[in-house]
């Protein structure tokens, strides 16, 4: 989703208002996100926060 926005990872990040190491540990599934940080995400780019959770979603 970030790719298809043409975000980098510290545009997101910033934006989002988290660290941009984070973004990564999460697009690479070594960390977890908070609830908060997947509805500031969602917010950034443009879709609902369940979309996260869609099996159909581009990874």
């Amino acid at each position: 989703m970030r790719h298809a926005s043409g975000l980098s990872q510290e545009e997101l990040a910033h934006r989002a208002g988290i660290n941009r190491n984070y973004v990564g540990l999460l697009e690479r599934a070594a960390n977890s996100p908070t609830l908060d940080t997947i509805e500031r995400l969602a917010e950034e780019l443009g879709v609902a926060p369940a979309r996260f959770f869609d099996d159909q979603a581009d990874h």
